[in-house]
């Protein structure tokens, strides 16, 4: 069976995993990401708040998780609904001369053109407690 180019799973992909300068693993594009632009369309990932205290009840390495990978908003944590459901999106590094942005969807737009190859990263504190 042959596929359009729309419904191949690239379509709309503009990022790609790899090792970051700034921390671990990073999101880099893996073509040129114009400004303005919805980096992770087609992500719907659902996002589930947790309360901390609950949290502080597991283990290091759980602890150690939640607060690598998720939003802090108050006495909640937000992640994705399974941590094996992680996105790229959750793989975005922060930075304080961001070159994307978060909105109040939690959807990454970028703020300037994006080369080939350049790491997308984000500043958490403009929507994550923890980083303000």
């Amino acid at each position: 069976m042959s596929h359009s180019l729309a419904k191949l799973p690239h379509s709309n992909v503009y990022t790609r995993l790899a090792p970051s300068k700034i921390n671990g693993i990073g999101v880099f594009a893996i073509k040129d990401i114009p400004k303005g632009k919805d980096v992770f369309v087609g992500d719907n990932s659902k996002i589930v708040w947790i309360d901390k205290k609950d949290i502080r009840k597991q283990s290091p390495e759980i602890q150690k998780m939640y607060n690598d990978f998720c939003i802090v908003k108050g006495d909640k944590y937000g992640c994705p609904d399974n941590f094996n459901n992680l996105t790229v999106g959750w793989y975005l590094n922060n930075s304080q001369k961001p070159n994307v942005r978060c909105n109040k969807n939690y959807d990454f737009i970028t703020l300037r053109l994006i080369k080939k190859g350049e790491e997308l990263a984000v500043d958490y504190s403009a929507y994550s407690d923890d980083y303000k």
